[in-house]
């Protein structure tokens, strides 16, 4: 698998209704976990979004999730870059250098669906993710 680059875009709980309004228009495969399906405690939770993905014919890539529990969500900051794959050592690369002179928010480390995953804000005030699949 090649590594992606998109727009990751968050949602304060219209994640599901906003990626299947994009399907509708962009078409192609739309997969969709919710929080439950990874086992969240909380029931208020359980149905939103933790994360959806469209991969649509024309080659778009696109994301999203409703903000997680415990999150602020804050309009205009609801976008992100994410970078993911499979070829872990151009990624981590990426990843160390874009943290450099930045904030690491979630460091990059494997997570309960199984890939190493993390988030940073760059010296440049971009907020970046960057998943390495297993």
């Amino acid at each position: 698998m090649t590594s992606l680059l998109n727009p990751y875009l968050t949602f304060d709980g219209k994640a599901r209704e906003a990626v299947e309004f994009y399907h509708s228009i962009f078409g192609g495969e739309l997969k969709v976990n919710t929080f439950g399906d990874f086992g969240a405690p909380d029931p208020a939770s359980a149905d939103l979004i933790m994360h959806a993905q469209l991969e649509t014919p024309q080659g778009y890539t696109l994301m999203a999730s409703d903000c997680p529990p415990g999150m602020e969500y804050k309009p205009g900051e609801n976008i992100t870059v994410s970078l993911s794959g499979a070829d872990g050592d151009t990624l981590r690369n990426a990843w160390e250098k874009l943290s450099a002179g930045g904030q690491v928010r979630v460091p990059l480390e494997k997570q309960m669906w199984g890939d190493e995953f993390g988030q940073l804000v760059d010296r440049f005030g971009i907020p970046w993710m960057v998943n390495i699949t297993q």
